[in-house]
């Protein structure tokens, strides 16, 4: 196992379980863009479980690789899966948001398959 394999990993998922801390919380500058999205409200507290699950599940990744690795596709799947929600709200000024996390995990998932 690479440093930087580890590194990226934990800081992913670090930066994904705030997010998912964040939605727990219902923070404003995570709820005010997902209704903007029109993301239900009933939907929010399972999108951050989702979140909260592949966060952990990315750490508990570096003992056990294949947990890891299906927490990363997990969450990629996730996050194309809010780019698609963004667009199809025309909101283009903020696709950047959810790339923000969908590129640290895909590096930690190309980085493991690498090492």
């Amino acid at each position: 196992m690479s440093t930087a394999y580890t590194v990226v990993t934990v800081l992913a998922a670090l930066w994904v379980g705030f997010s998912a801390f964040s939605l727990a919380r219902k923070a404003d500058f995570v709820t005010q863009p997902l209704i903007e999205y029109g993301v239900p409200r009933a939907w929010w507290g399972w999108l951050a479980a989702a979140k909260g699950a592949g966060s952990l599940g990315m750490l508990v990744g570096l003992a056990i690789p294949p947990l890891g690795v299906a927490a990363a596709i997990g969450l990629i799947l996730y996050f194309l899966g809010a780019v698609i929600a963004v667009l199809r709200a025309r909101s283009y000024k903020t696709v950047a948001f959810p790339v923000l996390y969908l590129a640290p995990v895909a590096a930690a998932l190309l980085l493991g398959w690498a090492a």
